[in-house]
């Protein structure tokens, strides 16, 4: 679905668009401190995109691939309904001031309410200041009820 800006159109990503997505995907991987490793990237999101695991949107800006959010199914056994993860979302550094992140972030919000999800989840570093005021600009809530713990395998 088309954004308002004619320069900037969102789409659906398909396995046939792993190549363009691909280079953005390592990026963003590299600002959270990983090594480049785009055929790795490109292998990763070829799998998720083919059997279906994921929704990716890309964001182009007068046909350039210029950022993307990737979004993973999940459910809530509480809420008995289903809910998006947008667990990646980057936009690259010449396009941050031109809406990109925010016409993203409000497509996937339009695919939750598409999908009849109860809700959006994310996470982003608790240095990430730009990221943080874009969702909370959106109506985004910090969580304060619970706290987040992992298992490092």
């Amino acid at each position: 679905m088309p954004v308002t800006d004619r320069a900037l159109e969102i789409v659906p990503a398909t396995p046939a668009e792993v190549g363009e997505v691909a280079p953005l995907f390592d990026a963003y991987r590299q600002f959270y401190r990983k090594p480049s490793d785009v055929e790795a990237a490109r292998r990763f999101l070829f799998a998720r995109l083919s059997k279906g695991e994921s929704v990716l949107f890309l964001a182009r800006h007068e046909t350039r691939a210029v950022g993307f959010v990737h979004l993973y199914p999940a459910f809530s056994s509480i809420e008995l309904r289903r809910l998006w993860i947008l667990n990646d979302l980057y936009v690259v550094p010449e396009a941050r001031k031109l809406g990109v992140g925010r016409a993203l972030t409000e497509r996937a919000q339009e695919l939750a309410e598409a999908t009849r999800a109860n809700c959006l989840i994310l996470e982003t570093a608790s240095d990430n200041l730009p990221a943080q005021r874009l969702y909370e600009s959106l109506g985004w809530k910090r969580e304060q009820e619970f706290y987040r713990y992992y298992l490092p395998l």
